[in-house]
């Protein structure tokens, strides 16, 4: 059983900076793309940064300049530095990688965490 588990979500003046981790578990074999989503007042959830196997990172605007995406392979984490917070910044954060299950396998598994809160007050 594969799970993502987030941590560092909470509560930040605008201006302000928090960290995001997310960490897989289990039994997999590689982790290919990994990123992060976020649900916000009045919105379906939208993709903020992702990046890939190679270290290649990708933003969504309004992020640009803002938000810093890494990952450790070695400890299966993905990080997601979030600096110059905005109140629309505020929402639920989603952890989310494409994983190869076996070693074997040709196709990759889509996993998501349960989420970590976001609060960014004026």
């Amino acid at each position: 059983q594969v799970q993502l588990v987030e941590s560092g979500g909470g509560l930040a003046q605008a201006g302000g900076s928090l960290r995001l981790s997310c960490v897989a578990s289990g039994t997999f074999f590689s982790i290919s793309h990994m990123g992060w989503y976020r649900t916000t007042p009045g919105k379906q959830r939208e993709w903020v940064a992702g990046i890939t196997d190679e270290d290649s990172t990708y933003y969504e605007d309004s992020v640009k300049g803002r938000f810093t995406i890494s990952r450790d392979n070695a400890r299966n984490m993905v990080f997601l530095e979030m600096n110059g917070l905005k109140p629309e910044d505020t929402g639920v954060y989603y952890c989310n990688a494409d994983i190869r299950k076996g070693e074997h396998d040709v196709g990759l598994s889509d996993f998501w965490g349960q989420g970590t809160q976001v609060t960014v007050s004026s």
